[in-house]
């Protein structure tokens, strides 16, 4: 293995242990910031802009103006509440760090290599147990591809597994940099029709699908879809992307993800509109239906995770 560089620096915005969902055993999430889609169904907003983001949450704060007083960038006014302009605001945390109510929450932090595998060393013993072990996620990991690749390099020197929930849209050096050290990849497909990823994602496909073929080349694929009513849970659709994946090299678990909108009340916090209708749910029948064809397609089928 090349020499790892533990001072490398990367933006993390959560750090989630005793995972069960994401990969074998009992594992620890690192999430990072930075994403060049922008789902209307994300979960975690607060990871899309690769500098930290801050959060408000209104009903906390207490109109004491501490946060006024000490932003430097003007980034932060007041009418009948706080505003936040996340133009200006740079993600510094002074604001946050002042606020006695904790209403400001910064969303993001600079962490060296050494400082998160100190983190992840707190639960060896429980991935060692559990067969368990470490997941990069986001946000896009790719878009750190440097710090996330010595980050797995200092996490195989521990030897612990690692796994990737990635969408593939990385640079072919990211790419080769990257997947060297990854045991297992959680590669999301949003939509095989391309009008239809370009208008729920804001980018096109065309790209995740040549380096889906390239990643199942190098190392171990489980297929995730996100399934949204509406958007892409047609037997068609599915029939669509089960084609594809027989495409793949070696791949044999396809997971239907059923929407859900637990990220919702984080777009208030992030002053971003939701643009997801609240009513839309995936009716048991259809998981059942859409199971029915990823089998028939001869894949492993899991409901979730």
């Amino acid at each position: 293995m090349n020499a790892i560089d533990y001072q490398k620096t990367g933006t993390v915005f959560d750090i989630q242990r005793y995972s069960i969902h994401d990969g074998p055993g009992i594992r620890t999430i690192v999430f990072l910031k930075g994403c060049p889609l922008s789902c209307l169904w994300c979960s975690n907003p607060e990871s899309q802009k690769l500098k930290p983001s801050m959060m408000f949450d209104k009903a906390s704060c207490i109109g004491c103006g501490k946060c006024l007083n000490v932003c430097k960038y003007g980034a932060i006014s007041k009418s009948e509440s706080l505003l936040i302009d996340h133009r200006k605001c740079v993600g510094c945390g002074d604001c946050a760090t002042s606020c006695p109510t904790r209403a400001l929450t910064l969303k993001g932090e600079v962490m060296t290599v050494e400082e998160v595998i100190k983190e992840l060393k707190k639960d060896a013993a429980v991935y060692r147990r559990s067969s368990g072990g470490i997941t990069l996620s986001g946000g896009e990991p790719l878009m750190q591809w440097s710090f996330a690749t010595e980050l797995l390099k200092a996490c195989k020197a521990q030897g612990w597994h690692t796994a990737i929930e990635t969408t593939g849209l990385g640079t072919e050096e990211a790419l080769n940099e990257v997947f060297p050290y990854i045991d297992l990849v959680l590669l999301d497909i949003k939509a095989m029709d391309t009008a239809v990823h370009k208008t729920y994602t804001g980018i096109s496909n065309e790209l995740l699908f040549e380096n889906a073929e390239k990643i199942s080349q190098l190392t171990k694929v489980s297929i995730r879809i996100p399934t949204i009513p509406g958007v892409n849970d047609s037997v068609i659709a599915f029939e669509q992307l089960c084609r594809f994946v027989k495409t793949l090299h070696d791949v044999d678990t396809i997971h239907i993800l059923p929407y859900h909108s637990f990220g919702e009340n984080k777009y208030e916090l992030l002053g971003m509109p939701y643009q997801m209708q609240d009513d839309i749910t995936l009716a048991p029948d259809k998981v059942r239906q859409l199971k029915s064809v990823v089998e028939s397609y001869g894949f492993t089928c899991i409901i979730g995770g």
